[in-house]
């Protein structure tokens, strides 16, 4: 599987990234190599997350699509 991730330096020092294709998903790391390993670790914990089945209303619809 191949992410993306959007590093941004920090104003205090150091980076910080964030995962677009998982909201919420972010860290940080004082040097590029740092933020590397923190950036898998924080990928890594983000996909492990069980996130409960969205249970739509009557007027809703849940729709999977595989490209």
């Amino acid at each position: 599987m191949k992410l993306r991730a959007i590093v941004h330096e920090a104003e205090e020092g150091g980076f910080w990234a964030e995962v677009p294709a998982i909201p919420g998903c972010a860290t940080q790391g004082d040097t590029l190599e740092e933020l590397l390993d923190n950036l898998r670790e924080a990928i890594e914990g983000c996909l492990s997350i069980e996130v409960a089945p969205t249970k739509p209303d009557s007027r809703q619809r849940i729709l999977e699509i595989a490209n």
